[in-house]
């Protein structure tokens, strides 16, 4: 997991990054109200649960770091949605 994170920050930003900012010039507000289905979110809370109780897979490690790559891109186009909502607004 610490090798996804490094990666993430190292290699996956800059393009993260461009993705983030494509998202957030679409439709800003639509955007803003994007969040994780149920199902989507039950499988994850079973992970991290799990996670807590004994060792995952591979596999199941794989799908943790996709959930949190997809996190981050969520968190970053937000956080640019509202900067361009913001600037609108003045």
């Amino acid at each position: 997991m610490k090798k996804f994170k490094k990666m993430v920050a190292q290699q996956v930003s800059p393009a993260l990054d461009d993705f983030a900012d494509f998202l957030a010039k679409l439709a800003p507000r639509k955007l803003l109200e994007y969040k994780a289905s149920p199902k989507a979110q039950e499988r994850l809370n079973f992970l991290l649960a799990k996670n807590k109780e004994t060792t995952l897979s591979s596999t199941e490690q794989d799908e943790i770091a996709h959930f949190m790559l997809i996190e981050h891109l969520v968190r970053l186009a937000k956080a640019r949605a509202l900067q361009k909502l913001d600037l609108q607004k003045q």
